[in-house]
């Protein structure tokens, strides 16, 4: 059957109104709901508001309470602060009043020194006006006594004062430049008389050839071996020349070397005692001659050494002290010469007052060149100072082995004392074998190559001999052409003489100008 549409209608407004009811129904519930838990949330909110209100007051109260009592500490403190500072202004006050008081006190004395003072100085100014009136009369009085004004008779009387002071200056100083040189001449000869009276050593001239004595004459030709074998061996390992004549019994060594040549002549003796001469035997024994020279060396050197009573030299120059035994010069013995130069020294510089250790110490190594020049280039002189240098002498020592031939002024006692010892030991009698015939031809010939150059007006032989002083004709030879002038002396010297050391050649060129005052 078909649907009833107004049931339908009428079932459908039914349905709408009830949704409606329910609708509003909810919603009315659910207002009343949430009035109620606004309502309940206000009553919470407004008792912890009136909690914390009390709260708050009681805190407020709290802390009142405690600003009050910091308050009232900090006030009591402050008042506290307040008398302590009080007092100590009080005090201070107090004490400020008592130095102002002294002060005062003070400067009323002050005023009263200073019054006194015042009235002092015008007594003074007085007293000097008087002075003055009084002196400046008397100067008038003088002047007309004397018919001189003031400047004039202080003029004169310091002139007269000035001249007889300049003559006695002169005279005293005339007696005591003559006093002096009397007393240091009388010392000086004192001194160098005492020191070459206690120092008197024997001498023993020497030679540079050594003869070995030969047990027969048939050991000749052993020696001389087959076709000259083995003295050219000998000749070869020892340097020397060996000089083989009608000797009866004898072999001539001959060497400028000393040590080369001692070491030859006991090569030989050895060989002649062993009986086998032959090349290899030859080398063998001068090897062992080289070492027992050496030995004797050191030997000597420490022996020198003790005898002049220094210590701590150094092994290499006690070393060059033992070679001087076989050194010569102008046949005397240098070890022998340099220990006697050592001990003048000493004894001179003993009554001097010097250093006796240090003087006998540069007396013994002057001549330590000497052990040296005839293997290096230089006069024993430099080679002497670069030994000294090298083994860390003293600048003293050093000084001393520059100077001892006065190439350079000596500077030290020293340095004097071994020029004059060394000049002692090698003037005395038999010290040296040149006779004073050699020696003065020897000068008067340098004289004489000097003298035979162009422009040379006059020339000295000074220094033994050891320097040659020219004095050169300024019109002649000028400053440029010296230099070349003297070269050519030293080479012609060097050419024509015969000397020992080295020779000085000093040129001098000196312009004067004279005139007349008519």
């Amino acid at each position: 059957m078909p649907e009833n549409p107004v049931f339908a209608i009428i079932f459908g407004a039914i349905a709408l109104v009830l949704i409606v009811a329910s609708f509003f129904f909810g919603v009315s519930h659910r207002r009343k709901s949430a009035e109620k838990a606004i309502g309940s949330a206000e009553d919470e909110a407004r008792r912890i508001l009136s909690d914390a209100m009390k709260l708050a007051e009681t805190k407020k109260k709290e802390a009142l309470i405690e600003a009050k009592d910091e308050i009232h500490q900090l006030r009591q403190e402050t008042e506290k602060d307040l008398r302590e500072r009080r007092s100590e202004v009080q005090r201070q006050e107090r004490r400020l009043q008592q130095k102002e008081e002294t002060l005062d006190k003070k400067i009323d004395h002050l005023e009263e020194k200073e019054e006194t003072i015042n009235q002092k100085n015008k007594q003074a100014d007085a007293r000097l006006e008087e002075a003055e009136r009084i002196k400046k009369s008397q100067l008038e009085m003088l002047e007309r006594i004397s018919g001189l004004s003031s400047d004039q008779a202080r003029e004169q009387l310091l002139s007269v004062l000035d001249g007889n002071l300049q003559h006695e200056k002169a005279v005293k100083v005339l007696e005591y430049e003559q006093q002096f040189k009397e007393e240091a001449d009388k010392k000086a000869r004192e001194i160098v008389s005492h020191a070459i009276q206690r120092c008197a050593a024997d001498h023993s001239s020497e030679v540079t050839v050594s003869v070995v004595p030969l047990p027969n004459d048939e050991m000749k030709g052993r020696i001389i071996g087959r076709e000259g074998r083995n003295i050219r061996a000998l000749e070869t390992a020892t340097g020397v020349d060996l000089i083989i004549d009608d000797t009866p019994e004898a072999i001539t060594l001959s060497c400028f070397d000393p040590v080369r040549r001692e070491i030859a002549r006991i090569s030989l003796e050895k060989l002649i005692l062993d009986g086998r001469i032959h090349p290899a035997r030859i080398e063998e024994m001068v090897n062992k001659a080289r070492a027992e020279v050496e030995a004797t060396i050191k030997q000597e050197g420490e022996r020198a050494m003790l005898e002049a009573g220094i210590h701590n030299l150094h092994p290499e120059l006690v070393k060059l002290l033992g070679k001087l035994r076989y050194r010569t010069s102008y046949g005397q013995n240098v070890l022998n010469h340099s220990l006697e130069v050592c001990f003048l020294t000493g004894i001179m510089a003993a009554e001097l007052g010097e250093d006796v250790q240090l003087a006998r110490r540069a007396g013994l190594l002057h001549d330590i060149g000497k052990a040296l020049d005839h293997e290096q280039e230089g006069s024993h002189i430099q080679l002497g100072v670069e030994a000294a240098r090298k083994y860390k002498e003293s600048d003293a020592v050093i000084h001393a082995i520059q100077a001892h031939h006065g190439e350079i002024e000596a500077k030290t006692v020293i340095a004097c004392l071994v020029q004059a010892a060394d000049a002692i030991s090698a003037a005395r009698p038999g010290a040296r074998r040149e006779n004073i015939e050699n020696y003065i031809k020897r000068l008067e010939k340098l004289e004489e190559i000097a003298n035979s150059f162009e422009g040379i007006e006059r020339s000295y032989a000074i220094q033994a001999g050891r320097e040659i002083r020219i004095i050169v004709k300024p019109e002649v030879i000028n400053d440029d052409q010296m230099v070349l002038v003297a070269h050519d002396i030293a080479a012609r010297i060097e050419n024509d003489l015969e000397y020992p050391g080295q020779i000085k050649v000093n040129l001098i060129r000196e312009n004067r100008v004279i005139d007349y005052a008519k």
